[in-house]
């Protein structure tokens, strides 16, 4: 089993929908996936060990993942960048990290997308799809830049996203 970049798109989608109910056709139509895809990487994540089943229901295992994105997603889904191109902001240039951090004469890193309004270096998503998703969730938004930072950020910005995701895991751990 190798797990995929998808698999973590998946697993942000469920960390950002919390307690509410959800379908596999319902997920895909949110990410842009199709229902198969979504169910495959369902599987590959719990048998990962970055979620788990409980009573019919699939839940991140927010202590695994937490470690997994602080560890190990910087090495295993390593981001291609790219020329510059017009787009939607990610890594330390996305909603979270922005206003935390001092700004930078260097273009932001963005997913390319044709609909994007900030010009940046082309900074590849975790799947095609993840522009249209994060327009339509503030909270998958706000966890995908993150793991973007974490991804190909410097060590001052990925220390940051770390302690953001593990605010935002912990969250969704206590409700």
């Amino acid at each position: 089993m190798i797990l995929k970049p998808q698999d973590v798109y998946i697993l942000l989608k469920l960390v950002a929908i919390g307690e509410a109910p959800w379908s596999y056709s319902r997920m895909a139509g949110a990410l842009w996936m199709s229902p198969s895809e979504v169910h495959a990487g369902v599987k590959r994540a719990v048998k990962a060990r970055l979620a788990s089943m409980k009573q019919d229901r699939v839940i991140p295992n927010a202590r695994n993942l937490e470690e997994f994105l602080a560890h190990g997603i910087s090495y295993v889904f390593v981001p291609e960048l790219g020329e510059v191109t017009r787009g939607m902001p990610t890594g330390y240039a996305g909603p979270v990290l922005a206003p935390l951090l001092q700004a930078s004469d260097d273009l932001p890193p963005v997913w390319p997308d044709p609909d994007g309004e900030v010009r940046g270096q082309a900074f590849t998503p975790l799947y095609k799809s993840v522009p249209q998703a994060a327009r339509q969730d503030a909270k998958l938004y706000a966890l995908l830049t993150l793991v973007d930072a974490i991804r190909g950020g410097r060590a001052h910005e990925r220390e940051i996203a770390c302690r953001e995701i593990k605010k935002k895991l912990k969250h969704d751990a206590d409700t």
